[in-house]
């Protein structure tokens, strides 16, 4: 099993399907470094070697925005939104979609598991 960045590649896997589990490594990236290293596309994960994972290794390094990097970068991106207080930084805040999608129903991604609302049905009782 190849180790690039710190990530195990999947076994059994077309190379271009293996280098997505890197974080920031999607099909048009992987696709992109297979190409540059002169490594066929789809050939198993499995049957890659030392040289050619260095090869990966290196290009993705030197390229390519991933992992640890990515995700400090992104992590940096969202306080400096919370830190102005923009509309953006404040959804961020609440845990509210960001991007403008509609909270009366649906968004129970960012908003957690539905609560219900105590006395609603004493409400209906008293009538």
């Amino acid at each position: 099993m190849a180790r690039i960045l710190g990530v195990d590649i999947p076994r059994n896997k077309v190379m271009r399907v293996a280098l997505r589990s890197i974080y920031g490594v999607g099909p048009k990236v992987a696709e992109k470094v297979l190409v540059k290293c002169q490594i066929d596309i789809n050939k198993s994960s499995n049957d890659l070697s030392e040289e050619e994972a260095n090869e990966i290794r290196k290009i993705l390094e030197t390229e390519y925005l991933v992992e640890g990097d990515l995700r400090r970068e992104i992590g940096l991106n969202i306080k400096r939104l919370k830190d102005l207080g923009c509309y953006r930084g404040v959804r961020h805040r609440k845990g509210l979609p960001v991007r403008g999608q509609r909270t009366h129903t649906n968004a129970r991604t960012r908003k957690g598991p539905a609560v219900a609302i105590a006395g609603k049905k004493s409400i209906k009782a008293m009538k």
